[in-house]
This record gives structure tokens, C-alpha cells and sequence, in this order.
């Protein structure tokens, strides 16, 4: 087995939210408090979640750019990248 072959070790959090957000029917993704709700989760705790799954820079690492998160005026949504849909099709699958 190679290394792109490995299986990525993922908590239980992002790995929840890789499959709701993969739920999601189209580009758009889902809002946050929608996302929070299905999980039942807070929005402080989604954030830091996304964050690491993003293109986000964390302690001199880059973060693997699974999800990207936007806000348009006051509604912010998380959605998965392609790297974060390929990602989800091969080892998240339910």
C-alpha cells in the first residue's frame, strides 16, 4: 500500500461533519446554524472544526482544504471543496 492509499485517522467531530456537509444538495453547502442543528452543535465549536478542515494555516501546518466557509451579509455557510467531496467519496463512505 502506498501513502495516497492510507486511510486519514479522523475524530469523531470532523468526520460528522464532512458526512452532513456532504449531505448537502448542491455547491452552496449548508448555514452554519443549520449544520449546528443537525449535529448538535454550537457555532463556536463548528467554526473551530472548519477551520482545521480548511485552507487555513494552524500552527504552521496547512489544513487539507476539505471545506470552505463564507458569509454573505449576515448568513454564513460551510461547504465542501472538490478536494473535500473526493475525500468524503473515498473514505467516508456511510
Amino acid at each position: 500500500m502506498d501513502g495516497d492509499d492510507e486511510v486519514p485517522q479522523l475524530d469523531a467531530l470532523p468526520a460528522a461533519i464532512l458526512r452532513e456537509l456532504a449531505t448537502a444538495p448542491n455547491d452552496a453547502g449548508m448555514s452554519l446554524p443549520r449544520l449546528g442543528k443537525h449535529l448538535g452543535l454550537g457555532a463556536s465549536v463548528l467554526m473551530r472544526a472548519l477551520s482545521a478542515m480548511g485552507h487555513a494555516r494552524i500552527g504552521g501546518v496547512d489544513g487539507p482544504g476539505w471545506v470552505r466557509v463564507t458569509q454573505i451579509d449576515d448568513r454564513w455557510t460551510a461547504a465542501l471543496t472538490q478536494a473535500g467531496r473526493e475525500f468524503c467519496e473515498r473514505h467516508l463512505k456511510p
